[in-house]
């Protein structure tokens, strides 16, 4: 969209107004009895089809907005656009008579009309629908971008939605997609005998993931609430009680920085299944999303962010450890089983201030956090998370410093965060004492101990393994987007005033 005089501005929309106010005079200027009969491609398709092409018998309704026109004399083109795209239609001043061209003509750019017509084909071989009637139904009392990508503020694509999807055919590509994507999840899972469920958005503890949460008042019950982290604890309580497989789509809140990977409110799609491990969530994840790709895109490659990156299978599986020695090039003689190498690996690695953590796990982590992630590029399930930062992950049987647990990286990105889970109820306890004390210590990122959750572990969860998947993220690959305001409808933004 190309910037606009303010002034050029108001004076476009005194003028529609005014035009406003004469339809208004004349009749009721929103008519509620529009019925169309066809889409712009069904018009398209009949135009360049034989049979039908110029059979002056049809009589095609659509209604949309005007797109773009031109007046030459007594006929006029223009393009309309509804939901299925654009279409063509063709105006004689003698055929549709003096008065309602004369109408048409006050028509501007926006206004959103209803036509009625028959198909063809121009003698520029453009198909078109020859038009019989038309009428304004609503009037655009504002002018229309003309460049959208020339704004001098990109950011008002994200404020004012309604205006991009109106004049940019690629944003609405991406949240048709998006629907197709959380459908086909849907399916995924429900073909697997999965159970979709809901479970409480605002909840009276702060638990199920690390994150800082959002905080709400209830005023009948005078009772303070949190905006939900995670649903992960209630439908591990699902599992408890016998809905051994079940899967959630919905909003979860973390109050955390805004990027081009994170926004405050984002959808989370979270499965669980009993008798099954995190070495099942990792085949049945590739699974998933590659069956996503070849349905949605037809191609396993992607373009992402300047990366091109290949989602064939299998994917690669990588320890935490093994990642930070492999793509971190850690010399020979810094062993990462150790405290004072974890130092070293953050010290060779530029982060010196890594030494002043005194957590194994957590010192372990930074480095891969800040050195290694960014460096993975086609998908890498990193496995064996540190115990201190998994405090609902089962312990590796062989090392109980780690967890049975992974993440899923694409493009430099988490997509996916899943392990087996933590099914002994005293061990439970003691790490939510655990979480209690970091966040007495000031840690705002620690769960709050769910008395009810460990008294279900005490019922008896089945070996179980769980995940979440975040779906912005993962639209993100599936169209290559380079922001996640670019996927999601209504990003949070700060106010102008």
């Amino acid at each position: 969209m190309e910037e606009v005089n303010t002034v050029d501005v108001g004076e476009q929309v005194r003028v529609r107004k005014e035009k406003l106010a004469l339809m208004k005079k004349e009749s009721y200027p929103y008519p509620n009895d529009v019925k169309v009969n066809a889409l712009a491609t069904e018009v398209k398709f009949a135009a360049n089809n034989e049979e039908l092409s110029n059979k002056q018998d049809l009589n095609f309704i659509i209604a949309g907005r005007i797109a773009s026109f031109r007046l030459m004399g007594k006929a006029a083109f223009c393009n309309i656009q509804d939901r299925s795209g654009k279409i063509q239609i063709y105006l004689k001043k003698d055929e549709i008579g003096e008065e309602a061209f004369a109408k048409f003509k006050t028509f501007d750019l926006g206004d959103i009309v209803e036509v009625a017509g028959y198909p063809f084909i121009t003698k520029t071989g453009e198909a078109s629908l020859h038009v019989r009637q038309i009428r304004i139904v609503v009037k655009c009392l504002h002018p229309l971008p003309e460049k959208y990508h020339g704004l001098t503020y990109i950011e008002v694509k994200y404020r004012q939605r309604y205006l991009d999807l109106m004049v940019n055919s690629d944003s609405r590509e991406v949240f048709k997609k998006r629907a197709k994507i959380i459908s086909l999840v849907r399916r995924f899972f429900d073909d697997r005998d999965y159970v979709e469920v809901e479970t409480p958005v605002m909840n009276t503890l702060a638990s199920g993931a690390s994150a800082k949460p959002f905080k709400t008042h209830h005023n009948a019950l005078d009772l303070g609430l949190f905006l939900r982290i995670a649903p992960e604890l209630a439908l591990k309580k699902l599992v408890v009680g016998g809905l051994e497989r079940v899967y959630e789509l919905g909003k979860v809140f973390r109050n955390e920085g805004i990027s081009t990977e994170h926004n405050p409110e984002f959808t989370m799609l979270e499965f669980y299944q009993a008798y099954a491990t995190y070495e099942d969530m990792m085949n049945l994840t590739e699974e998933l999303i590659i069956s996503l790709f070849d349905t949605v895109r037809g191609s396993r490659e992607i373009v992402f962010n300047g990366k091109e990156i290949s989602m064939e299978g299998p994917w690669k599986r990588l320890t935490m450890k093994d990642a930070i020695v492999e793509l971190g090039k850690i010399p020979n003689e810094i062993d990462l089983d150790t405290l004072e190498g974890v130092h070293a690996a953050g010290k060779h690695l530029g982060s010196d201030d890594v030494s002043e953590i005194a957590d194994y796990g957590k010192a372990l982590y930074e480095v891969f956090d800040r050195h290694i992630e960014s460096l993975i590029v086609n998908p890498t399930f990193i496995t064996q998370h540190p115990m201190s930062i998994s405090p609902l992950s089962r312990p590796n049987l062989d090392d109980p410093r780690f967890t049975d647990r992974f993440e899923l990286m694409v493009g430099g990105m988490e997509i996916a965060n899943a392990f087996s889970e933590l099914n002994d109820a005293a061990d439970q306890n003691e790490r939510f004492n655990s979480q209690l004390e970091a966040k007495t210590g000031g840690d705002e990122e620690a769960m709050d101990k769910d008395a009810d959750f460990v008294t279900a572990l005490e019922y008896g969860l089945p070996p179980t393994a769980g995940e979440g998947i975040g779906i912005d993220r993962l639209v993100m690959l599936l169209t290559e987007s380079k922001s996640i305001r670019d996927v999601i409808l209504f990003p949070t933004m700060r106010p102008l005033s």
